[in-house]
């Protein structure tokens, strides 16, 4: 098998969709042994007293811990959050959980969407954007 460079790599992976590339992700860490979200939450926690001593944020990541008993309202909310959603794409977005659900959006914005899928019966945390 031929050798991939680290740039031929990011150009594959710049082609790929969010759940393509959340499933690469998968199998990665299941080939490898290996969780890629493990540094991310040491780097958040680490960032964590320096956020408090920061002004207040104005961009937030909606982050999807659970989907809860009640996953098929979850998928109701995920699609009327990102319309762009088909059903099997929130459904694989939602089963990948946690996850990502909205990326660098105003608090306002932020705050409704994690109401809606608490309604729903989801698990919700907002994240500051760095």
């Amino acid at each position: 098998m031929a050798k991939l460079t680290t740039d031929e790599l990011i150009e594959a992976f710049k082609e790929m969709t969010l759940l393509e590339l959340s499933e690469f992700v998968k199998v990665f860490e299941d080939t490898f042994e290996v969780t890629a979200a493990a540094p991310v939450a040491v780097a958040a926690a680490g960032a964590a007293p320096a956020a408090e001593a920061a002004e207040e944020k104005d961009e937030f990541d909606v982050v999807l811990e659970a989907a809860g008993d009640k996953k098929i309202g979850v998928i109701k909310v995920v699609r009327e959050i990102i319309p762009s959603l088909g059903l099997k794409e929130a459904k694989e977005l939602v089963e990948a959980a946690p996850k990502a659900i909205l990326e660098a959006v105003a608090k306002d914005q932020a705050d409704a969407a994690k109401e809606k899928l608490e309604a729903a019966g989801a698990k919700v945390s907002l994240s500051d954007v760095c």
